[in-house]
């Protein structure tokens, strides 16, 4: 009887201690950069000249009707 137990005792033991146990694999995959290509249009210089078109035109249409 006391064999039996002990038997069962590291039987449940044993059975807990391997519930107990986990591994885990993770795989780490190599990162890719790719380039990034950024187009930006500035007509900086256009939208001045035109400012100064419209302005002189104003300036000339104020003139006009004094």
């Amino acid at each position: 009887m006391i064999r039996q137990l002990c038997f069962i005792t590291m039987f449940l033991v044993l059975f807990v201690l391997a519930g107990c146990q986990s591994s885990h694999q993770v795989e780490v995959k190599p990162v890719e950069i790719k380039p990034i290509h950024i187009t930006i249009d500035v007509n900086v210089k256009v939208d001045r000249a035109l400012d100064d078109f419209f302005n002189d035109i104003d300036a000339a249409e104020d003139e006009i009707k004094k």
